[in-house]
């Protein structure tokens, strides 16, 4: 039941843009693709996918349920719709994108949802996103930490998320980090770049690897060829515990995901 260590994220990659950037990244080695409903990407991956002449069992796909379709029978059923633009008859992981508003669906509702379209065969997995401890708290009442593949989670240098994580772990839920570049802004810091130096790495690398050696899984999303696969060297990477230890200290709190109307009450 466990997820990829690596995978492609495919967040505002639009169009040919976006089947180009899947393309590249499977003939690179990527075998995970993350999408989510409120991409608008999900047909050109399944395009990209198709088009790939690898065998369905040899990719995993995440797609993550927008936050209008909670409610009743809208979740299964746009689990189907977005399985219809992926030409799957499954997905490998779905996850809740954000916690409902304003609780304006109950969680119950929308993890017991979940849980159906996996006892449908729609998903293999189920799992959240944007959760805090309590709301993962909540949710583990709900359904069970078992239940819960990951919480996928903004996570980079500059915003650590330690409380998340922490919680996340003694619960064994796997964290997914996004942004973990944040956004590119980790590629300019000085600390990661004399780290990159010392390991005839790029930043972009010592990032990446600095978060899988975290334990957590990654999901790097890029348009150029060149820094796909350079993205994917990351694996071969080992920092040393003083890399570890200067990373952490970038620690500052700054986070890049926070969408007003939609966020929940972040940890501290």
């Amino acid at each position: 039941m466990s997820i990829p260590t690596f995978g492609l994220g495919t967040y505002r990659l639009q169009g040919q843009t976006a089947i180009d950037s899947v393309r590249n990244a499977l003939e690179a080695g990527y075998r995970a693709i993350d999408t989510a409903q409120i991409y608008g990407n999900e047909a050109e991956i399944g395009q990209a996918v198709a088009d790939s002449g690898l065998r369905r069992d040899e990719i995993f796909i995440t797609t993550k349920i927008w936050i209008n379709r909670y409610a009743g029978d809208r979740l299964a059923a746009s689990l189907e719709e977005s399985l219809k633009r992926l030409r799957s008859d499954y997905v490998d992981l779905t996850l809740i994108h954000w916690p409902s508003p304003n609780d304006d669906v109950p969680m119950e509702v929308y993890l017991q949802g979940l849980m159906r379209t996996k006892a449908q065969g729609l998903t293999r997995r189920i799992g959240i996103s944007n959760f805090t401890v309590d709301l993962m708290r909540q949710a583990i009442a709900l359904v069970g930490a078992d239940e819960i593949a990951t919480n996928q989670v903004e996570l980079h240098p500059y915003l650590q998320n330690r409380k998340v994580a922490a919680f996340a772990s003694s619960q064994g839920i796997r964290i997914t980090s996004y942004m973990t570049l944040g956004v590119g802004r980790i590629l300019a810091d000085p600390v990661i770049g004399a780290i990159a130096r010392e390991h005839a790495a790029t930043p972009a690398q010592v990032a990446l690897a600095w978060a899988m050696q975290s334990g957590y899984a990654v999901i790097p999303s890029s348009t150029r060829r060149e820094n796909l696969e350079s993205n994917f060297q990351s694996l071969k990477l080992r920092l040393s515990d003083e890399d570890m230890v200067r990373i952490a200290g970038l620690d500052r709190g700054e986070r890049i995901a926070n969408p007003a109307g939609i966020a929940p009450d972040w940890d501290d």
